[in-house]
């Protein structure tokens, strides 16, 4: 198991040495994944409860890494223990509570309000970042993410901005919101994070997403909502688990990192957009105009923040 440990974390030292410099590409996978993970959670509708798959997912990413990481993992027991606190904080706000959240809001709002909610994740970044890091925000950071966030409600308008006045904030609304605002504190705080081995934090990560996750599990149950999934339920889980869960958590880490909580929470722009992409292509959802030009615009207004960023650098 240590060999197999061994190989696995050398494995991703490689990947980290090799994007080292390509903070933009991590993002960009980090942000496809996402994007597919909103497709999988239209498709896992009548095959896994919505509960069910915020536990199993994690579960997946403990049975895949506790195996392979046992032997590095009981190296720095003492320094999990000893962060452990911030672990479970960071783990119940970026992980677990953000899907727990993000999972029960599509039971009380619209398509059109998750879509552009979810667009409040930058600025939200990029004004706790100024506020809380002392980091400073550019102009053109704030022009680009503008940019960006007008993509985002063409995809959500279906190209037609004027129902941006017919918005109605109910308690699903409220719910995504405070999902965004988890994940916008664990972006900034993930810089701050632990100097452990990126795979061992992880580790340390996925348990306590896992283990704060059962109480909404075990309460599914209790209220019968909950239902085992189907072979196509587990199926999408596991796929949860390996990319959405897994590999693009990571490469989130690896690039706030590199770029900072601001710059990389930018990003988050593009997941809408991908998440549009994925639903044309395998679900067979029709293509727009106004589809090309939200995409267009979303990665204009990175490209914007990005020029921004290197000039005041």
């Amino acid at each position: 198991m240590h060999g197999k440990g061994a190989r696995l974390t050398d494995f991703f030292r490689r990947i980290g040495r090799s994007l080292n410099d390509r903070a933009v590409i991590l993002l960009i996978l980090t942000a496809a994944l996402w994007g597919a993970n909103g497709v999988v959670s239209r498709a896992a509708v009548g095959e896994v409860s919505p509960m069910t798959m915020v536990t199993l997912r994690w579960l997946v990413v403990c049975a895949v890494l506790l195996p392979l990481l046992r032997s590095q993992i009981g190296h720095y027991a003492g320094d999990l223990r000893r962060h452990c606190r911030y672990i479970a904080l960071m783990a119940a706000c970026g992980y677990t509570g953000f899907n727990v959240l993000f999972y029960l809001a599509g039971y009380y709002t619209s398509a059109v309000n998750i879509t552009l909610l979810q667009g409040s994740i930058p600025p939200m970044v990029l004004a706790g970042a100024a506020l809380f890091k002392g980091i400073r925000v550019t102009p053109m950071q704030i022009v680009g993410m503008a940019v960006s966030f007008v993509g985002v409600g063409l995809i959500g308008t279906r190209g037609d901005l004027s129902h941006l006045g017919a918005l109605d904030f109910n308690i699903g609304d409220l719910m995504l919101l405070a999902a965004c605002a988890l994940y916008a504190g664990y972006t900034i705080a993930l810089r701050d994070r632990p100097h452990l081995p990126p795979m061992v934090f992880f580790a340390g990560m996925a348990i306590a997403a896992f283990a704060v996750s059962l109480p909404f599990f075990v309460g599914e149950i209790m209220m019968a909502r909950s239902y085992w999934p189907t072979p196509k339920g587990f199926a999408l889980v596991l796929f949860v688990g390996i990319g959405p869960s897994l590999i693009s958590q990571l490469f989130f880490m690896r690039a706030v990192e590199l770029i900072g909580p601001g710059r990389a929470g930018i990003f988050t722009n593009l997941t809408p957009l991908f998440g549009a992409f994925f639903a044309i292509t395998l679900l067979g959802e029709p293509f727009h105009l106004y589809h090309a030009a939200a995409m267009a615009l979303g990665l204009g207004g990175i490209g914007l923040a990005e020029t921004g960023k290197r000039k005041h650098s």
